[in-house]
């Protein structure tokens, strides 16, 4: 597998969690992949298409994904196709004729073919190997992106029942995994979940104040880098287009009321390097493969934590540090709960109120929120500080111009030499110019400056199809430029190994708690209650419990013995509902129960619950530290 992974994609090594998943898949099981996007979703699949002695069959929800996906694919030597309707009928037979010839080693269709009788027939006369379900989460009515399309995924267990199948995504909470699970009968399967922790991306929410003018600047810090910018509504992207325009930045708008051909031209000019600033709606951007998008902005608050996850997640997916910023204001949520009074359906008005309640929070943060955001996918986050955020950050105006930070160590203008190359290669191929190399890999060029095609096979991205291919063109390149400066080859950095060395452990960062919460604990060592502390500090109860909990977190000393709650059965309820739904997250909670329940009641129970573990936990040292207890050995 190794082997085929340097040969075909460039690669030394496999990242967290893919060589697990392809033996899984090797072997002949099921698997659900959660991944963060950008963290290697498509490999998990690809890589096994090879050893298979059929053929993959790949379901993707968008036919720009799919041709983009074909494309790189084809460059790394791999036979592949897609069938959409994209193809005329003579095309589609030629796939079709390629695909019963075995010449194909994976083959790309949308969901709604499946449910075609004539698409049935032909995938029951081909040798299956495995089915790849990407974008995953779309099949459930709970996920933020739930497409009808895909519930005719269900039928495949019924059709190919000695099939296996593998479904991926990158944003699916709890509930979301289940309905995945149950869709697709993946029941017998493996569940493989990788961190969801982007550590490359920095997240900013910043008020919404001149909120043009700021994204201005940032565009501006980024000269002819990729950047989205989701905005609310249509008529908000085309305005933000042309006042880029405006301002001498090449920008285009992207929203569903374009024709399908102008939505498929700007999404070819933005792949292609063509318009580097695309103002668009949530329409735009679900699969996009670019590597290089380098700022991810957000005009308007969105809809849900999952859709700003994952759209955010289109930021940085080769790796290399990359913004994402959102513009807040008390504003927007009333216009977004506006529209969600419109929606006719009780139930899902509800949804969106506890989306809208999840991400109203997650902009409110007073902490971390790259630990909201681990917390609301289910994963845990110990770190004081993520140094990847603007609450962990130094404030705004500390902060050194974006330029001065994301340190240089390779050479620009060779950089930007093997960028037009790049370029050039892919207009005249008709293919984005990351399908020809990532910037990882110019980069890396840039570094070593490379004038043999032995040193330029050990650059991260390089495989033997590549090298073969455009090796002697960049190297062209490269020497010309190595020869006018006197510049030498330098030896190409040894790869990490997949053993790695233990790193040394982090000095925790102190800090010091804040007047309000100090005022809190002093009424709390009173032997004051919630209520009381709240009435006579003029505080709501929400805000007290926020202010224990903290100085909880932080492993405070508390009087917190005289708390107690109102009704023991509802508290028993309450914790039950915590617990079944991943212990931290109160909207969760919320809908499970139903609102005949507080959120002040479920935080407060969230509260007791963990001073309670927290004593426990200190009594359980006490007792492996006390040298008279009864269980010792004489």
């Amino acid at each position: 597998m190794l082997d085929l992974l340097k040969k075909h994609f460039g690669y030394d090594q496999f990242r967290p969690l893919q060589k697990e998943v392809i033996d899984c898949c090797v072997s002949g099981r099921d698997a659900l992949v959660l991944m963060p996007t950008g963290g290697g979703k498509s490999l998990c699949f690809q890589l096994p298409a090879l050893k298979f002695p059929g053929i993959t069959v790949v379901i993707s929800p968008l036919i720009a994904l799919m041709k983009d996906q074909v494309d790189a694919l084809k460059a790394n030597g791999i036979p592949a196709a897609f069938m959409n309707s994209s193809l005329s009928q003579g095309e589609m037979a030629r796939v079709e004729q390629m695909a019963l010839r075995e010449e194909l080693k994976l083959l790309y269709l949308a969901p709604e073919r499946l449910a075609m009788p004539s698409v049935q027939q032909f995938l029951k006369s081909l040798r299956v190997s495995l089915f790849a379900i990407d974008e995953a989460h779309c099949i459930s009515e709970w996920g933020h992106d739930f497409r009808p399309d895909y519930r005719n995924l269900s039928s495949l267990r019924r059709m190919f029942p000695e099939t296996p199948i593998i479904a991926l995504t990158a944003t699916a909470n709890a509930r979301v995994r289940t309905d995945i699970v149950k869709q697709l009968g993946l029941e017998h399967g493996r569940i493989f979940q990788s961190s969801f922790n982007r550590p490359n991306l920095t997240y900013r929410v910043e008020p919404k104040k001149k909120s043009f003018d700021c994204l201005l600047a940032e565009v501006r810090d980024r000269p002819g880098q990729s950047v989205i910018v989701y905005c609310f509504s249509r008529k908000s992207t085309e305005k933000v287009a042309a006042d880029l325009r405006a301002n001498g930045v090449s920008a285009a708008a992207y929203h569903a009321g374009l024709t399908p051909q102008e939505r498929t031209r700007v999404q070819e000019q933005f792949i292609r390097d063509q318009v580097p600033v695309i103002a668009a709606t949530i329409a735009f951007g679900m699969g996009i493969d670019k590597p290089d998008v380098r700022l991810v902005v957000h005009m308007d608050i969105p809809k849900s934590v999952e859709g700003y996850y994952q759209e955010t997640g289109r930021a940085g997916r080769d790796g290399l540090p990359s913004d994402c910023i959102l513009y807040y204001s008390a504003g927007d949520r009333f216009k977004q709960e506006y529209f969600i009074r419109e929606i006719p359906d009780p139930k899902e008005q509800l949804r969106a109120r506890l989306q809208l309640q999840d991400i109203t929070n997650y902009c409110e943060q007073k902490t971390c929120r790259r630990a909201f955001l681990l917390r609301f996918f289910g994963e845990s986050w110990n770190e004081t500080s993520c140094g990847g955020c603007d609450i962990c950050l130094p404030p705004r105006e500390q902060r050194k111009p974006l330029k001065d930070l994301t340190p240089v160590d390779f050479d620009r203008d060779l950089f930007d030499i093997l960028r037009a190359k790049r370029r050039e290669i892919a207009e005249e191929q008709g293919v984005p110019p990351y399908v020809v190399f990532g910037d990882k890999s110019l980069q890396e060029m840039a570094r070593v400056y490379p004038q043999r095609l032995e040193t330029l096979s050990r650059v991260f991205g390089v495989g033997k199809e590549k090298l073969a291919h455009y090796g002697e063109t960049f190297l062209r390149e490269i020497r010309e430029y190595a020869t006018a400066h006197n510049i030498a080859e330098k030896e190409v950095a040894p790869k990490e190994t997949s053993v790695r060395a233990p790193k040394a452990p982090k000095e925790k960062v102190k800090r010091a708690i804040s007047e309000t919460i100090e005022a809190t604990i002093l009424l709390l060592k009173e032997g004051r209650k919630v209520g009381e502390i709240a009435q006579m500090r003029n505080l709501a109860m929400g805000t007290i419990l926020q202010h224990i909990e903290q100085a909880n977190d932080l492993n405070l000393k508390l009087e917190t013995s005289h708390l107690t709650f109102p009704s023991q059965e509802r508290y028993h309820t309450i914790a039950a509902a915590l617990t079944a739904t991943g212990g931290e997250l109160l909207a969760p909670a919320r809908a499970k129960l139903g609102e005949d329940y507080s959120y002040d009641e479920i935080r407060y129970v969230r509260l007791l619950e963990k001073l309670r573990r927290r004593s426990q936990a200190t009594d359980t040292n006490q007792r492996a530290s006390d040298p008279d207890t009864d269980d010792q050995p004489f």
